[in-house]
């Protein structure tokens, strides 16, 4: 049986590669991000370098969530290839040491990798994402009167007797906030009688609060006013399910948006498959462990094991490709979230089981 002293040093050595391949991927898509973001609103009033830095760094903690199962990827396939060059997997085998044994530490370190992604990174992500959004709908904010420029999805309501239909440049504090928003209002006849756009839309209990209005009725010129309401129906429930970004809510809050959005009779699909993604991420990690294990625990010489390092990533990518893909089919609602969660994960570790107890003990 392999002691606690050589799997703490097997855990150490994957925990320190996996500490410095975050760094490193993280310092560079930090500088990509704030390059592009410079580049995109350089030229708006108020612009400054500063601002840049802080909405990348912000924002860079979301998109590095989405890369984690290619770090755990990278991180395991290093530390495996480290070892076999240093001889020590040659020896840890010598000494009678299976493969199951070694991994063990590795797997391990994944699934605290996991953990930590989604404990503490992803409530990072998801407040550092919405607060750059804030910042940057600021910056934006009048850039254009383009219908066109609205980005977010076009909203109906009916309340009051009339029909309104609402748009925004951005969505901001997980639905319940619009930038740059334009509000439609639609007699019984279906004509449009008055126009309104708005700095900022806030969803009250039973209205709309609009900041910054610029109204026009008929034919005549915009007015101007400080505040003005609009009435609605429309619940925060709905609105955050037909608006907000699954990925913008902390883990922890995703159960209770889940339970009250179905109770307004909501499916909240996307809701639910963001939070079965994240319970199935450690698992993730660990077959994305054992996909690096195919490739890399084989002893070769300096310059032989790129092959098989360049098929360990293609399989690693393969398997994030079928897990978006699976996730979109959840999101439609096509398949039960928890089986377009899991699927990928069963599927990967079965994968990476057969082929080790193939190569071990066939």
């Amino acid at each position: 049986m392999m002691g606690w002293t050589l799997g703490r040093y097997f855990l150490i050595r994957y925990a320190v590669i996996t500490t410095w391949f975050f760094i490193g991927i993280y310092a560079l898509i930090f500088i990509i991000d704030v390059t592009e973001f410079s580049s995109n609103v350089g030229g708006l009033p108020g612009f400054r370098f500063s601002i840049a830095m802080t909405v990348s760094a912000l924002r860079v903690p979301m998109i590095m969530q989405q890369t984690v199962p290619f770090v755990a990827l990278f991180s395991a396939m290093a530390t495996l290839v480290s070892l076999n060059r240093r001889y020590e997997l040659v020896i840890v085998r010598a000494a009678g040491i299976s493969a199951w044994q070694f991994l063990l530490p590795c797997c391990i370190g994944a699934l605290l990798f996991g953990l930590v992604t989604v404990g503490i990174l992803n409530p990072i992500a998801a407040y550092g994402f919405s607060h750059s959004e804030t910042i940057e709908s600021e910056l934006r904010s009048r850039q254009s009167n383009s219908v066109s420029a609205f980005s977010a999805p076009w909203l109906r309501q009916k309340a009051g007797g009339t029909e309104v239909i609402i748009g925004a440049r951005a969505v901001l504090n997980q639905g319940l906030e619009l930038s740059d928003a334009v509000f439609f209002v639609f007699d019984d006849k279906g004509d449009m009688v008055e126009r309104k756009d708005a700095e900022r839309a806030y969803l009250r209990d039973g209205h709309w609060e609009l900041v910054n209005v610029r109204s026009m009725k008929g034919g005549q010129n915009f007015t101007s006013q400080p505040v003005d309401q609009v009435p609605t129906n429309l619940k925060p429930e709905f609105v955050q399910e037909r608006l907000a970004r699954p990925e913008t809510i902390p883990f922890f809050e995703l159960p209770s948006k889940i339970e009250v959005a179905r109770s307004f009779g909501l499916r909240a699909n996307a809701f639910a498959m963001q939070f079965h993604s994240l319970v199935a991420l450690p698992f993730l990690l660990v077959a994305m462990t054992l996909i690096a294990a195919t490739v890399s625990m084989r002893f070769a010489r300096m310059g032989q094991s790129a092959t098989m390092i360049l098929g360990g990533v293609v399989a690693g990518f393969l398997l994030y490709v079928v897990s978006v893909l699976v996730k979109a089919f959840g999101n439609a609602g096509f398949v039960p979230t928890y089986i377009a969660a899991w699927f990928p994960v069963v599927v990967a570790m079965f994968f990476g089981v057969t082929f080790l107890l193939y190569k071990e003990d066939g």
